[in-house]
């Protein structure tokens, strides 16, 4: 392997920096991204259940709010009521709505990096492709003679065709992972959406 990088010239080490980024990202996505940090199944059943009578206590909120992302947006519900027992149905979804965003932006962060880099790497190994090329031109001796040095004709082509393809293998998983990492975070999303809402129009009903 370590051959293949030597032959493949100097402009394939950005393309390795850039796969061993897109592996700790996709690593770190996977960890983060677990249904039981997000959104457990049975979270809101349990809450709606705890609910039923009364509105909890800070400390059982806290509880709520640490056991994972949809349970951070539930708990800021819990927690506007608790501090303002005559809040409105609008002002519980506004205060879910405000956690509902951080927690966006924690489930969407360095899909934008991962994205970058697999529009990137191509590029990347793009730019290889042509330094090879540069390279297998600048062997050419000037004049009539046109048979070059082969040692350098063929160092020349094997740069260019590694890097084309190495630009490809960071590429394509970077953008099958993109998409769905992408697909997941919006589903995500939808879930926390409508288990606020549901939460929203359970609690309402109860101060009623």
């Amino acid at each position: 392997m370590f051959s293949i990088l030597q032959a493949a010239g100097w402009p394939i080490w950005p393309l390795v920096a850039c796969s061993v980024l897109a592996m700790a990202l996709i690593i770190e996505r996977f960890i983060s991204l677990q249904t039981l940090k997000v959104a457990p199944p049975r979270l809101l059943d349990e809450v709606l259940a705890v609910t039923r009578l009364n509105v909890p206590g800070p400390e059982v909120v806290t509880k709520l709010e640490q056991n994972s992302a949809l349970g951070e947006v539930l708990a800021a519900g819990l927690r506007a009521l608790n501090a303002n027992p005559l809040c409105s149905q609008d002002e519980l979804r506004a205060g879910m709505e405000a956690s509902g965003r951080q927690v966006a932006h924690r489930l969407e962060r360095y899909l934008s990096a991962l994205a970058t880099i697999a529009s990137v790497a191509p590029l990347m190994g793009l730019f290889g492709t042509v330094v090879g090329m540069i390279e297998i031109f600048g062997s050419q001796p000037g004049g009539g003679n046109m048979g070059g040095n082969p040692a350098q004709l063929a160092h020349g082509i094997s740069v260019a065709l590694y890097n084309t393809a190495f630009g490809l293998i960071v590429a394509i998983p970077s953008l099958i992972f993109w998409r769905y990492f992408r697909a997941r975070v919006d589903e995500y999303l939808l879930t926390l959406e409508l288990s606020a809402e549901r939460l929203a129009r359970h609690l309402y009903t109860l101060r009623k």
